[in-house]
């Protein structure tokens, strides 16, 4: 169990990590941050509602379900890909890289405020903050000149956008249905909740080229589709603030694909900030030596008997 879970953090990782890769690409050849914004979420829901029928899964038919759907729809993904998309265009790539490894402590800070991280133990603790600080290590921000500029806010809003979401998540919707039917409804709310921001940009033509609609469908497949549903998974067995750590993962991919795929060198900072990454994510996911016991409460029943199926 130990085992599959870490390889599923490390498949999130590498998928997540490279996603900004697509998203610049995709703005370099043509698509505006709201084209992009929709296309990755279409495509990301598209694949999952191709899993979904393959296994036999239907969505939800509930409006509470729904409801609870499109709050994170937007949360997770509406607001936070289009944050994204205006922001890695004017951000240098060290500064976009702190900002969004700023996940995990918004997570943090959530779940102490909720109530959902009271009992956070020392070990993990110094964890997140040594993850944050291998973070600041591997791109050394203060090494760039200037201010940050708004660019810099849509990042770290979108970093804040997916705790929340994280968060809301946990508490409403992560094991109460099938992870790919929840995950592909929920994609599709986030598909139209961002098509009105196509309008509101001036319904700017399509402009791309190949290269732009290939970097945009692996985006929304691998980079959102998948990605997301193992992320709920995550969410539903290990809680937000854990699933939230991955985000430190995020720079160790990014710069490891750079020396491996362009040949960018790697210094010994980088190296030294990869390896208090690592120790840090390792210390925050370290499991307690009495894990508590189950929960045994009883779960709630559809109107059929059966208990915390969503879908049909």
């Amino acid at each position: 169990m130990i085992g599959r879970t870490w390889t599923r953090v490390a498949v999130l990782a590498l998928l997540w990590g490279s996603a900004f890769l697509w998203i610049r690409i995709a703005l370099d050849h043509g698509l505006s941050p709201a084209q992009v914004t929709v296309a990755r979420s279409a495509f990301g829901a598209a694949a999952l509602l191709v899993l979904a029928r393959l296994g036999g899964r239907g969505l939800p038919r509930d409006r509470a379900t729904w409801g609870r759907l499109v709050v994170a729809a937007f949360f997770c993904n509406a607001l936070p890909f289009l944050l994204f998309a205006v922001g890695v265009g004017s951000t240098s790539s060290g500064l976009a890289g702190v900002l969004n490894a700023t996940t995990p402590l918004w997570s943090l800070l959530i779940g102490i405020a909720v109530g959902t991280d009271r009992g956070l133990r020392p070990v993990r603790l110094a964890g997140l903050l040594l993850g944050f600080a291998g973070t600041l290590l591997i791109f050394a921000p203060w090494q760039e000149g200037g201010p940050p500029g708004w660019g810099a806010l849509a990042m770290l809003g979108g970093a804040a956008s997916y705790a929340v979401a994280f968060a809301y998540m946990g508490r409403r919707l992560a094991g109460r249905g099938d992870p790919v039917a929840l995950s592909a409804a929920q994609l599709l709310a986030a598909t139209a909740l961002s098509t009105p921001a196509l309008a509101a940009g001036g319904a700017v033509p399509v402009q791309a080229d190949l290269t732009a609609l290939v970097a945009v469908v692996v985006l929304g497949v691998f980079s959102t589709g998948l990605t997301f549903y193992l992320n709920f998974r995550l969410i539903a067995d290990e809680g937000a603030t854990s699933a939230a750590v991955v985000g430190y993962l995020l720079p160790v991919v990014s710069v490891t694909l750079g020396a491996l795929v362009l040949g960018e060198d790697l210094t010994l900072r980088v190296i030294a900030g990869m390896a208090v990454v690592l120790l840090g994510v390792g210390l925050s996911r370290r499991s307690p030596s009495h894990p508590a016991p189950p929960d045994t409460r009883a779960r709630p029943r559809d109107h059929r008997g059966h208990t915390g199926s969503l879908t049909d």
